[in-house]
Order: structure tokens, then sequence, then C-alpha cells
């Protein structure tokens, strides 16, 4: 690993090239010093960790026999380091540069027209992933014929950069996240037929395209989240590596030639109508087909298994029905399968066991019917999904579904299902131990063109939607069925599982004191159930507990209203008459007599002196705290590194205080009562 010291050494003794030097850990800065480098011709030190900014000025430039800086220089790569700050002039000035590339870095501030004034020879530009503005005149005209064009993440908006329309070369454009908004000219589509590469997607492009797009030698496009309306429709459209329309307002049908092959199609979050087209069916290469959350109809084209490369099929959100087809089954590389929110029916397909590198199955919201077949607990070793909730699934839960070594979500809620809970439950191994690596379920064919995995999971009384970090995610829900018997005690063995919904059944016994076991609960909703029994103090122990629904039980005895249990409100608790004790409004028999409600029989109660008494505790109360928090406020001004100490103590006072409040609360809704007894 090369230092700051490293750098400069290396440079010093470079004549010509700078190339073996990529992706190597090299650290530091970028010295002044290699103004004198007068001979080289290549700099690369991209894929580093290169810090700070560029140098404002070159050294050593009037060595230079044309007293211009690095005058033979052709290639300049930085990309992917970690430098800041502005965007140098000097790169403007060299005469002889044919490619520039500073993406994914950390560079701000203005570019202008002075940072390209002499690259007339340049033919690549990379500037993505940074943090910068292109302010130039409105007719401006670059010195330059571009090829390649990358500058996502850049402001160039609002308007549609008309300097584009010099650039006569252009094969690759990317202008993704640009702050480009409008319609698009067109004078674009009429000079970019070439185009071989064209992603505007994360814009606010608005209108139609042409109709037809005619765009014959494209194999890249993506419009992705714009505000685009009207048809689709291309001509001679022959291979397409990515096709991404997804995200906008386009309507109407597919046409039946939308393109002949395409490897990643994806028309999602449109209001695209019709049946799927069968020239689907003749993608023999397509890896990703997503249609979600669009208005088709129809039936699920059988023809579908011919796409034999299909990693990812998303179908979810239409109005599809009738029955899947028994051929999907002979899609042997699907990794995830979306058929959600449709109106499908009848039985899964037992063809299915097919499916043996499946990761995701959503079925969630259709009308299936019948047991949950059996195959489902053999051969899916690599299942982190299962979602059958919704439907009508009737019959008793398979034990062997603790055959789903991987499963780290399950959701069954919302069907007909019946008997008890499986113990077998408690050996689903991924639910076991706390998901610790955040493994992103992205499938495709590149580092940019993936379908990555987005899910709604219910937890915490919500509907919550998980994308980047829903490997992270452990889940069981069993909510809303006919399910009977005790909770079982092998559940608390699951010591990763964060989310536990068993609510609206008929489960009865106790709730296992062994429930802290599960330290990684966030959220737990054992509510409108047939619980009895006390609640085990050992709750108080779940500190990522953010969520309890224990309402609508026979549950009896004092609320453990300790720890970690004084965040929870009475609703947590209601329709449980057995239930006594804060918060709650209902005192325990045999509390101690030292209270408020001391002496009440005796008339001892002054409703106006204990108002007057609340008044001037709530007064003394903010007083203290204000003063509490602007005394130390201009020590912690000078000395900083006394600050997290000091606010860590504020928090804790103020939740004690918070907590005292809510008991004050309560004894005056108490002695209010007893007044009306009175």
């Amino acid at each position: 690993m090369y230092s700051s010291y490293g750098i400069n050494s290396v440079i010093s003794n470079i004549l010509l090239s700078l190339n073996n030097l990529y992706s190597n850990s090299v650290e530091g800065g970028i010295p002044s010093s290699i103004g004198k480098l007068c001979n080289l011709t290549y700099f690369d030190l991209g894929g580093n960790k290169i810090t700070g900014s560029l140098p404002e000025f070159l050294e050593g430039i009037e060595s230079c026999p044309s007293k211009s800086p690095l005058p033979n220089l052709k290639q300049f790569f930085l990309d992917d380091n970690q430098l800041v700050g502005k965007i140098s002039y000097w790169l403007g000035q060299l005469e002889n540069l044919e490619e520039l590339d500073l993406s994914n870095n950390h560079f701000a501030g203005i570019i202008s027209e002075t940072h390209f004034s002499k690259l007339t020879k340049l033919k690549s530009l990379y500037l993505s992933s940074n943090s910068l503005t292109v302010n130039v005149s409105s007719n401006w005209i670059p010195p330059f014929q571009v090829q390649d064009l990358y500058m996502g993440s850049c402001i160039l908006g609002p308007s549609f950069p008309a300097w584009l329309k010099s650039q006569k070369e252009l094969k690759i454009l990317k202008f993704s996240n640009a702050s480009i908004s409008g319609v698009i000219p067109n004078w674009f589509w009429d000079i970019f037929y070439n185009l071989h590469t064209l992603n505007l997607s994360h814009n606010q492009l608005q209108g139609q395209l042409p109709n037809p797009l005619l765009m014959s030698q494209m194999d890249y496009l993506d419009l992705s989240f714009n505000l685009l309306e009207g048809p689709i429709n291309f001509e001679n459209a022959s291979y397409y590596e990515l096709l991404d329309l997804s995200h906008n307002y386009f309507s109407g049908h597919i046409p039946q030639n939308l393109v002949e092959r395409c490897m990643f199609l994806s028309l999602s979050n449109n209001h695209l109508s019709g049946q799927i087209p069968m020239s689907i069916e003749e993608m023999f290469d397509i890896e990703v087909l997503d249609l979600s959350r669009n208005e088709f109809t129809g039936r699920i084209p059988s023809s579908l298994a011919n796409c034999s490369w299909l990693y990812a099929l998303d179908l979810g959100s239409n109005n599809l029905f009738g029955t899947i087809p028994n051929s999907l089954g002979q899609l042997r590389q699907l990794r995830t399968l979306h058929l959600s929110n449709n109106q499908l029916s009848r039985k899964l397909p037992s063809s299915f066991i097919n499916l043996s590198y499946l990761e995701t199955m959503d079925l969630g919201n259709n009308q299936f019917s019948g047991n949950i077949p059996a195959w489902i607990g053999d051969g899916f070793s690599n299942l982190r999904i299962l979602i059958l909730r919704s439907n009508s699934f009737t019959g008793e839960i398979i034990s062997d579904l603790s055959n789903l070594t991987s499963l780290q979500i399950l959701d069954l809620g919302d069907n007909n299902l019946s008997g008890n809970i499986p113990a077998t439950l408690g050996d689903l191994k991924a639910m076991v131990q706390e998901q610790r690596a955040n493994t992103y379920l992205q499938y495709g064919v590149g580092t940019e063109e993936y379908y990555e995995e987005s899910l709604v999971v219910n937890m915490k009384g919500m509907s919550l939607e998980y994308t980047k970090t829903l490997s992270l995610v452990t889940s069981i829900d069993l909510s809303g069925n006919n399910l009977s018997g005790r909770f079982p005690q092998e559940l608390t063995k699951l010591y990763g599982l964060e989310v536990l919904n068993l609510s609206r059944n008929h489960i009865a016994g106790n709730i296992p004191a062994s429930i802290s076991n599960m330290h990684q609960l966030s959220s737990l909703d054992l509510s409108s159930n047939h619980l009895s029994g006390s609640i085990p103090p050992s709750l108080s122990s779940l500190s990522f507990l953010g969520y309890l629904n224990l309402s609508y039980n026979n549950l009896s005895g004092a609320i453990p209203y300790t720890g970690h249990m004084t965040t929870f409100e009475a609703p947590s608790y209601a329709g449980n008459p057995g239930l006594c004790g804060l918060p709650l409004p209902f005192k325990c028999p045999g509390d101690d007599d030292d209270d408020p409600n001391k002496g009440a029989s005796n008339g001892e109660i002054d409703g106006d002196d204990d108002g007057f008494i609340d008044k001037w505790f709530y007064l003394s109360l903010g007083l203290g705290f204000a003063v509490g928090l602007l005394v130390p406020y201009f020590i912690l001004a000078v000395k900083r590194s006394w600050s997290d100490v000091y606010f860590d103590f504020v928090d804790f006072i103020a939740f004690r205080l918070l907590v005292k409040i809510r008991k004050r609360r309560i004894n005056r809704g108490r002695r209010s009562k007893l007044r009306r007894r009175q």
C-alpha cells in the first residue's frame, strides 16, 4: 500500500505512463508536482483511496516546451476515489486529452465553459456520481465532439441541455438524476438516431415518445422514473440489453412487435392494459421481466416457459386471472417470482417443485385455495421469502416448512388455516441467528441493470416496504386465520426473529416466559386471541421491542411496568378485563396504601389544592429543565467533547420525568373517579 509520500515518489519517477496502479489501495493526495511530467500520456489512479482535492495550480508548467500543463496527456482517470472540492480549471487546458474520468467521487461546485475551453480532442467524459452543477450559456457550443458522455447525478437542468445539439458523434449518453424537466425536444430524436445507449432516468421529463420511435442502433434505453405518457411503439427494434420504461404514465397496449430480443425488460408502474403479448415468448435470452403494477388482464401466457433464462418474473398488481400455467415450472433458473395482487385462483402447480433456485415466492392477495402443498417443504433450500397471505388456503400449516433452511420471511396471514402452530417452526435456521450480512437481493444482467427485490412487510401495526435492507428482515405472520392450541414454546428458540404476528386467531394458554429469549424482536402482536395468565415480566428485557399488542385476550394480573415496558401505552393491553396497573387506569388489588387514594373515605381530598399543587409542579419542572439546559450551554460551546455525555444525561432525566408525569395524571384520574363515587 502506497502512502501520500509514496505517490510523490512514484510520480516523480514516471516519464510516459502511470497505468499500473488502478485499484491498488493507493492512499494520499494528488501533488501539484504532476505538472512537471511533460511527457506523461496516461494517468490512471482510479479505484483507489485518493483523498483531498485536486491541486489548484500545477508546478513546473514552465519547464514544458509548450508552457501548457501536461501537454501530452491523453487519458486521465481518477474515478472511484474519495476526492472532494471543486474541479480545477487547469483540466480545461489539457489540449491533447481524449478521455477524462472523475466519476464516483465527492466533487462539488460549478462547472463552467472554462473547464472545457481547450478540450478539442475529448472523446469520453465521465463526471457521474458527483455533486456538480453545469452552468453554461444557452448558446454554448462545446469545443469537443464526444462519443461517451456520462453526467448522471450532475445538475444539468431544469431545461433540456441545448448544447447537446452540437454533439453529432454521440454513442452513449447517460444523464440520469440530472434535474432535467420539461419535454424532450424533437431535435433530440432526429439527431441521435444512431445512439447505442441512452439513460435519462430519474428526471422530470414530460410528454410523449415519438410514435413510432425509430432508434435502430439502440441497445440500451432507460427512461424510468419520469412523467412520460402516451403509447409505447418502437420500430425496427431488434435487440435491447435493457429496456426500462418503468415508473411513468404510459398507457395503451404493448405492441406485439415491441422488441425482438431483450435481456432486461421493465414496464412496471404504468397504466398499460390489455393482455401480455405472446411475442415475449420469443425473447429466449431474457433474464428480467417486470410488468408489475399495471392494468394487464387475461391469463398468464404458458409460453413464458420458453424464456428459460429468466431470473426475475414480476407480474404482480395487475388484473390477471385463471390458474398459474404448469409450464412455469420449467423456468429452472428463476430466483424471484411475484404474482401477488391479481385474481389468480385454484391450486398451485406441482411443477414449482422444479424451481430449486427460487429465493422469493410472493403469491399473496389472490384467490388460491386448497391446502398449502406439501412440496413447498421440499427442495427449496434457497427460499428466503414465502408469501401466501390473503388467499383462501385451508387445512393445517405443514410441519415440513422447517426444511426451508434459508427462510427469513414467512407470511401466511389472512387465510382459513386451522389446527395448531407446528412446533417445528422453531427449527427455521435462518431465524435462529441475527441477520448481520446485508446481501442485496438483486437479479439482472450487470452491475447497473438489475431487478431489485421490493417487499411489503406487515409489522408494528403498519405495512412497511423494504428494498435495500430486505435481506436483514426476519418475520413470521400467521395472523387472521383459525389457528388454535397453545403458543408453541419452540418458537422462542428463534433468537433472530424480528417480527412475530399471531393476532386474530384462537390461540390459548399462557405466553411463555422464555419469550425473552427472542431478543431481536421489534414487533410482537398477539392480539385478539384467547391467551390467559399473566404477562411474563421477562418481556421487559426485550430492548428492541418497539411495538407490542396484547389487546383483546384473557390476560390477568399486574402489568410488568418496568424497563422497556414503560414505553407502551394503554391500547397495547385493552380488552383484558383482568389486567391492572400502569399504564391502565386500574389499580391492582393489594397495592400499598401510600398513594393519593389514601384517606379518600375521610374526605381529605381537596380538588382545588390538588390543582394548585399540580400547576406549581409543572411550572417548576419547566423552569428547572430550561435552566438545566441553558447553564451548561456556554461550557459545552467551548468544551464540545462533553456534549455527548451531557445530552445523554438530559435524555435520561427527561424520560424519567415523562414517566413521573404519566403516573401523576393516572393518579389524578383515579382521584377524580373516587370523587364521583362519593
